[in-house]
């Protein structure tokens, strides 16, 4: 151990015998130290680093509450999993969009100063390299990586060859389990039971590359959400940007995606040419009033000018111009606060830097500044993402022993039409119904019987089960995590599904879940979990 690491672990031994409770003590704590060591402040990342060497052997007792403070970005995992976003390798898109950029050796559409894009380009694209580069800084950083939420980006999936899909997915799976496996199906099994193990896998395209046959083909990948570019929902506005599909492409990708048990994310992009703000703001009006969209989540991506595509041309021309910064605040607060219980907004800016933006929004921290101007005018938006619990309950300046304080949830459920079959969310909420602190989303399709996948023939589907609050290590208890509020969800689901005459309920899961499930009587059929209901 060098001279600073041996500095490091004095402030480190000195931080776990102050049992220090918020970041007012870890401030101070860390100066004393620093000032009497004659060094500088140290970052967090080191004082991890170190504390976990001292927790290997067993010099110092684990401190759960000192790890939450020195955790860089605790975002991360607050929503109960670990992202992991990956990029597949520039490939021919079939779209011509105006607004995409268009950059040499990227996939259509990314930009290579994008943060995930540029880790990815920095491996050549590799997808287990890309997966190890983020499990070991997250683990830096000082958070869990037990449940991972791999995410596939780049240009349109259903476009890459199918040997090259099995092997990128193959080679995450493999990058998680730490070993490699003959077969993609062989490195899902050992997943079941891995370290980092998968417990979703998200995969984007286009709705009119949705077919009966590629959902069969996601599902074998191990796909359990998908991320749609719709980007509007007027056949009119989606010509005139040459997007090449139509909404009746996105409303039977919608349909088919929920009857296999997905999980639908629209990207929807405000500020296309040809739009306006009172057409955009019931374009989101028509999104959840009609049965035919109402996706699970959503990305909003106001559209940007970006060299390197069409829609700069006609910009330098006069014939675009986007809205002012006050113009998309006012429209983005009215649209959120229009959005449903049932929807998660995941994303309201694309993750461009402003030096790449030739017109249009360059405020990297637009929703945090829309949100203050929610709570200014007492006003709040009531989506999955702005109620889950842990964005909910981790004040900063706290005493983290506030996080304790969850009691008595309230169980809801909410019904509601949507794509051909009927929508169950049931959650546990607080009392006033601000906090969400877990959910799961059930659904019955219209013709059970006529399921183009054999496994969901008449049956109740599960599509999603999440417990918020920070992502506790498997086994486990963490403050939302493992309270057992996902036991009581599957038991009302299977309620649910007794009193709609099924008899049988199914699961859509992530390969790193299939365990959870199995507990409760659950069994592999294929690629879903069946239970029969007696």
């Amino acid at each position: 151990m060098n001279t600073n690491d041996k500095k490091l672990k004095i402030i480190i031994s000195g931080l776990v015998q102050a049992k220090v409770k918020n970041r007012t003590d870890l401030i101070n704590i860390k100066r004393k130290f620093s000032n009497s060591l004659n060094m500088p402040s140290p970052l967090n990342s080191d004082l991890l680093r170190i504390y976990y060497q001292l927790l290997r052997k067993k010099q110092i007792k684990a401190d759960s509450t000192l790890t939450t403070l020195l955790r860089k970005r605790e975002i991360r995992t607050l929503s109960g999993v670990a992202v992991i976003t990956v990029l597949t390798k520039p490939y021919p898109c079939p779209g011509r969009c105006v607004y995409c950029p268009n950059e040499a050796g990227m996939p259509k559409s990314y930009l290579s100063n994008e943060p995930a894009a540029a880790r990815a380009k920095g491996v050549k694209f590799n997808p287990a390299t890309q997966v190890k580069v983020r499990l070991q800084a997250l683990a830096m950083n000082g958070h869990e990586t037990d449940k991972v939420e791999l995410i596939v980006l780049g240009g349109t999936w259903s476009c890459y060859p199918k040997k090259y899909q099995t092997w990128f997915i193959k080679r995450c799976f493999e990058a998680l389990n730490g070993r490699s496996a003959k077969t993609l199906a062989a490195a899902q099994k050992l997943n079941e039971t891995a370290k980092h193990r998968c417990v979703g896998l998200t995969l984007e395209t286009r709705p009119d590359f949705v077919t009966q046959a590629e959902i069969k083909n996601l599902r074998e990948l191990g796909c359990t959400r998908v991320e749609l570019g719709v980007q509007s929902i007027y056949d009119s506005i989606l010509k005139l940007n040459q997007r090449g599909q139509t909404v009746n492409q996105t409303i039977q990708a919608t349909r088919l995606l929920k009857e296999a048990g997905f999980k639908v994310m629209f990207h929807m992009m405000p500020n296309l040419p040809g739009t306006d703000l009172k057409k955009d703001l019931q374009m989101f009006k028509d999104l959840f009033s009609r049965a035919d969209f109402r996706p699970d989540l959503l990305k909003i991506y106001p559209c940007v000018v970006t060299k390197n595509s069409v829609l700069y041309r006609w910009y330098k021309n006069n014939k675009f111009k986007p809205y002012t910064d006050s113009e998309l605040k006012k429209l983005l607060i009215k649209i959120k606060l229009q959005l449903p219980k049932y929807v998660r907004l995941t994303r309201l800016i694309r993750d461009i830097p402003a030096e790449s933006i030739v017109a249009g929004n360059k405020i990297t921290n637009l929703r945090q500044e829309i949100d203050r101007e929610l709570k200014k005018m007492k006003k709040y938006c009531q989506c999955i993402r702005c109620r889950e619990a842990g964005h909910q309950i981790i004040d900063p300046r706290a005493d983290i022993s506030l996080i304790k304080k969850i009691k008595n949830p309230k169980f809801n459920i909410k019904k509601y039409r949507a794509s051909q079959g009927t929508e169950y969310f049931l959650s546990f909420d607080s009392k006033d119904n601000k906090i969400l602190y877990a959910f799961l989303r059930l659904r019955i399709n219209d013709n059970p019987e006529n399921n183009f996948i054999d496994e969901l023939k008449n049956a109740a589907i599960i599509r999603e089960l999440h417990t918020f609050g920070e992502l506790a290590p498997l086994g486990k208890k963490g403050l939302v995590q493992h309270l057992g509020l996902g036991k009581k969800l599957l038991a009302q689901a299977e309620a649910v599904a007794k009193k709609n005459n099924l008899k049988k309920i199914a699961v859509i899961s992530g390969i790193g879940v299939r365990e959870y499930y199995k507990k409760f009587g659950y069994q592999l059929k294929k690629t879903y979990l069946v239970k029969n209901l007696k």
